[in-house]
């Protein structure tokens, strides 16, 4: 047996404390995590779980703490002594090189590598490695050829082959089905409970958590709440220690309505990413008015580059779009004739200007309309900023102030302030992806509850989102998206979610029903 999965090391951190500046990121934080077991670490977005795991690896020099290994105290100053004393992260978004074959990315990680490296004895020395391992995967083919859970799987490969038996999951299922996610997990739950790894994961999923998870911790706002067996926890008590309160929680039911006419058509549409691939191949989906469609799939598979040609930021290839049976070409006049919203990924870069201030940025939609400017030429600053006053309020977001640079915004309060002005207009067509991302756990249910009231009142919404709980609690209807092409489509009240997640791997070809 590989000495990579011989032992499970245990793993406490003492009075951990980091400030950036005024803010308090870490404030006298300790837990403990027992050897062989599966640790969820969880809490809102700035809650410091990040902080806490990267001080731990040496990424972040904390300003106070005690790291114990197996009993004994070690200093971990940086991440390389971290990796010699077995410790490893995996990461939400994968970190292998894709044009290296698998076999490149594990050798040339080793932290000594002779002057010639012998690549037939590497390759003898991994198929030995891969014998002792719970799967494996091919290792003569370049990483962008590999699927999604098969990436996965190789970030956590690799981290054994380098002798890794503490491994920290960073969001570890954000990008895999939900087969995938549960084959991982399952696979690392054995380990653990062989005594080969102890694992801590930051997760946001419950369903994960009361799956796979022995052990609870709680952060709030760089303080810790508590640490608690899974199994006196239910997702209500999570949720109160998570947000410091028991929500009452912004629910709103989708009215029963038949849909209305079509919002939006879109007709044999070709979209090319950034170096020219196909990206989008001759898609044909319909919207109509009071129906929310979900687009499910894996990140990577032509959803970004769907919003960002609704939403103005990307040019077709071929195909028409056409709103209220009119062409659409996603120009500014277009979009405030036909009352659009569109929120797109990484709101920061794609629906934001960074150095414009946070009441400026609300105002982007309406800068040239009353109140904000009586007759589309002078500007009033006054009217914008209590507009901003009331939106920030509304969706809570943190801001010294409506003058301040959105730029200095954390990437959640960006989100918020983004969403704030998308969804304070009462639109025809609602277009968002991935609404929730980056907000903290007591901001999800109001946004959500918000969708689902413009879809009440008439609007056609087109959602897209890699949470597919996400899509399955809101859409009337769903697609899958795979390889730049629809799958599956199915209503949600008849929805598969094995269908769903089996579509999302690519292995429901041509299943995709009108």
């Amino acid at each position: 047996m590989t000495a990579a999965l011989a032992h499970a090391p245990s793993l406490e951190l003492i009075g951990f404390s980091k400030r950036f500046g005024a803010l308090a990121a870490l404030d006298d934080v300790s837990v403990k995590i027992a050897a062989g077991s599966f640790h969820a670490l969880l809490g809102e977005n700035g809650a410091g779980k990040s902080t806490l795991v990267k001080c731990a690896m040496g990424y972040y020099a904390a300003d106070q703490g005690q790291v114990m290994l197996d009993g004994r105290e070690v200093a971990i100053g940086h991440p390389k002594q971290a990796h010699e004393l077995g410790l490893g992260m995996v990461y939400q978004h994968f970190t292998l090189v894709p044009n290296m074959t698998v076999l490149e990315n594990f050798v040339l990680s080793r932290e000594h590598l002779p002057a010639v490296i012998d690549w037939a004895a590497e390759r003898r020395a991994l198929d030995a490695f891969f014998a002792t391992t719970p799967f494996r995967v091919p290792y003569d083919v370049p990483v962008a050829d590999l699927a999604a859970g098969q990436k996965q799987k190789g970030e956590i490969l690799r981290q054994l082959y380098l002798k890794r038996n503490l491994l920290i999951l960073d969001e570890p299922t954000s990008v895999l089905t939900p087969d995938e996610a549960d084959e991982v997990l399952s696979t690392l739950k054995r380990l653990t409970e062989e005594k080969k790894l102890t694992i801590v994961t930051i997760t946001h999923k419950f369903r994960e958590v009361n799956a796979f998870c022995d052990t609870v911790t709680v952060l709030r706002r760089g303080k810790l709440v508590g640490t608690r067996p899974t199994a006196e926890l239910d997702n209500d008590t999570m949720a109160e220690m998570m947000v410091g309160r028991r929500e009452t929680r912004a629910t709103v039911e989708r009215e029963a309505r038949a849909p209305g006419k079509a919002v939006l058509r879109i007709e044999g549409l070709s979209v090319t990413d950034n170096i020219g691939q196909p990206a989008v191949d001759e898609l044909a989906l319909e919207i109509h008015a009071g129906e929310i469609v979900g687009v499910a799939g894996v990140s990577g598979n032509g959803q970004r580059e769907l919003v960002e040609t609704l939403a103005g930021q990307r040019h077709a290839a071929a195909g028409r779009i056409l709103v209220h049976d009119e062409p659409y070409g996603a120009t500014r006049p277009e979009m405030i004739r036909h009352r659009i919203a569109c929120l797109p990924e990484e709101p920061l870069r794609n629906a934001c200007v960074a150095d414009m201030s946070v009441a400026e940025n609300m105002a982007l939609r309406s800068f040239d309309q009353p109140p904000a400017s009586p007759d589309g030429v002078r500007l009033r600053r006054t009217p914008m900023r209590e507009i901003a006053r009331r939106l920030i309020d509304a969706y809570r977001v943190k801001t010294p102030g409506p003058d301040a640079a959105i730029k200095g915004l954390s990437g959640g309060n960006v989100q918020r302030a983004v969403l704030a002005r998308e969804l304070s207009s009462e639109g025809d067509l609602l277009i968002v992806a991935n609404p929730c991302f980056g907000l903290d756990f007591a901001a999800v249910a109001e946004i959500r509850a918000r969708i689902v009231q413009a879809r009440n009142r008439g609007a056609a919404v087109l959602l897209v989102s890699e949470d597919l709980d996400e899509i399955l609690q809101l859409s009337d209807r769903i697609v899958v998206m795979f390889d730049g092409r629809l799958t599956l489509e199915t209503d949600s009240s008849h929805a598969d979610v094995g269908a769903i997640g089996r579509a999302m791997a690519g292995r429901d070809e041509g299943a995709a029903a009108a």
